[in-house]
């Protein structure tokens, strides 16, 4: 069976699986990724805002989720018959372990403190976030 897959992923870094039928939305920390385990063999995989989150298919029922900009979008995955296999929200937010975020008027600088604060890694999505949060303030 061919897979296909609207956006793929460079680089992995694996968290603990997610079962689809524990929660309602699916839940992912921004610049890390989660395994997803799918009931039914996938075929097409569709992530609603690629700035939001990828996805990248590992085998026919196992799908890798990146969360690339905070925010929600949605996850749908069709089978071979086109039927839904997943249709969810997933959920990107920050990671708020370990880290400092330091307000200097319109600035925001985030530190990751793993265990020495330094500065923290930001994606084009969420300095444009920032951007945008600082805009309206």
């Amino acid at each position: 069976m061919a897979l296909k897959s609207v956006a793929l992923l460079a680089g992995l870094v694996a968290m603990p699986a997610a079962t689809l039928a524990d929660t309602s939305s699916i839940e992912v920390v921004m610049n890390q990724a989660k395994i997803v385990k799918l009931a039914r063999p996938a075929d097409t995989i569709v992530i609603g805002n690629p700035e939001i989150a990828d996805a990248a298919v590992q085998d026919a029922t196992t799908i890798v989720l990146t969360g690339k900009g905070f925010g929600v979008t949605n996850l749908v995955v069709l089978d071979i018959d086109g039927q839904p296999v997943v249709d969810e929200q997933v959920v990107v937010s920050r990671q708020t372990v370990d880290s400092v975020r330091i307000y200097r008027r319109a600035n925001v600088q985030t530190l990751s403190c793993t265990p020495y604060c330094e500065s923290a890694y930001k994606t084009e999505a969420e300095r444009l976030s920032e951007a945008e949060l600082n805009s309206s303030q």
